[in-house]
């Protein structure tokens, strides 16, 4: 089969099994499902910036956080429409990650995982000060108008949402817009020696990243109709991002999905067991095992797989 046709085929059926989903299961795992949707988004969203180009960002929360909490104090506190507030956020999220990571980005290595780090932080401490009357300090802002109710229709939301940004990624790194991303990721030099600007192109895929970001942080904080900074700007919740995406398989669209899914499900699994943060470790040491048995992730086990099916059936 023509490999192209191959991805097609996969796309489809999970697609058809996703929408399927809700007949089979209960609303319970609707509701786990949902979350790993969201998480897949943000997986998705890091992938393009620091699965692509190597540029790896400790901050993304903060790109995140800004989506979700622009949305909810437009509509809590000064009764905007959500449909203004989501594209609203999204821009405010493109524009403050492009003031605040554009010198970031003239940074290469450790420097730029600590500088990202360095902003989550401080918009984690500024949240709580300024201005508490807006953002709620430090118990968050609660009661932010829905999207939607009920299990069901959060759960087509978040796939229709999923699906739209996997889609959109996928399109977008087949251009050779994406070609030359991944060709930084492998050597920057090489790519600045043919000619490209590499530092537009970082900045591409930055404010395509936050773009992701923000929309999913902004449909997040409507879905869960509460946020507050101890959550969204925790560092399990960018461990988790993180891990996803590496796990999963880092520079595809399919591998932060994938890994979403293993995580949510494990740490959901874990949760009779050890209530507690404890289960983090238990996840943790699980994806290391992953990534160190195979550090392409999931996605390349898959492929072995699917290989090796296919060698034994042509014999």
């Amino acid at each position: 089969m023509n490999i192209r046709w191959y991805h097609f085929a996969l796309w489809a059926a999970f697609m058809a099994v996703m929408f399927a989903l809700p007949e089979f299961v209960s609303r319970g795992t609707l509701r786990t499902v949902i979350f790993a949707n969201f998480l897949a988004i943000f997986a998705i969203s890091w992938d393009v910036l620091s699965g692509r180009t190597g540029y790896i960002s400790f901050g993304h929360p903060f790109l995140i956080g800004i989506g979700a909490y622009t949305t909810a104090i437009l509509t809590k506190r000064f009764d905007v429409a959500i449909e203004a507030s989501i594209p609203i956020a999204v821009i405010v999220t493109m524009i403050a990650g492009f003031i605040v990571f554009l010198p970031a980005l003239r940074i290469k290595g450790s420097y730029f995982a600590l500088v990202t780090l360095a902003f989550m932080e401080l918009m984690y401490q500024l949240v709580q000060v300024i201005r508490p009357d807006l953002t709620g300090g430090t118990r968050g802002i609660s009661g932010i108008q829905g999207i939607t109710r009920g299990a069901v229709n959060g759960y087509y939301l978040s796939l229709t949402l999923l699906l739209v940004v996997a889609v959109t990624v996928w399109l977008v790194m087949r251009t050779r817009v994406g070609t030359a991303l991944s060709a930084i990721g492998m050597n920057e030099e090489s790519v600045r020696g043919s000619g490209l600007d590499t530092t537009k192109l970082k900045l591409f895929a930055f404010l395509f990243s936050a773009l992701i970001a923000g929309l999913g942080g902004a449909f997040y904080a409507h879905y869960v109709g509460a946020i507050a900074p101890r959550a969204l700007f925790d560092i399990n919740f960018l461990f988790t991002i993180i891990v996803a995406a590496l796990i999963g398989g880092a520079a595809t669209t399919a591998g932060p999905i994938i890994g979403a899914f293993f995580l949510t499900f494990l740490l959901e699994y874990l949760r009779p067991y050890l209530p507690g943060a404890e289960r983090y470790f238990i996840y943790g040491g699980v994806a290391l095992l992953l990534y160190m048995y195979q550090p392409k992730g999931i996605i390349a086990l898959l492929e072995t797989m699917k290989d090796r099916i296919i060698r034994r059936s042509s014999t």
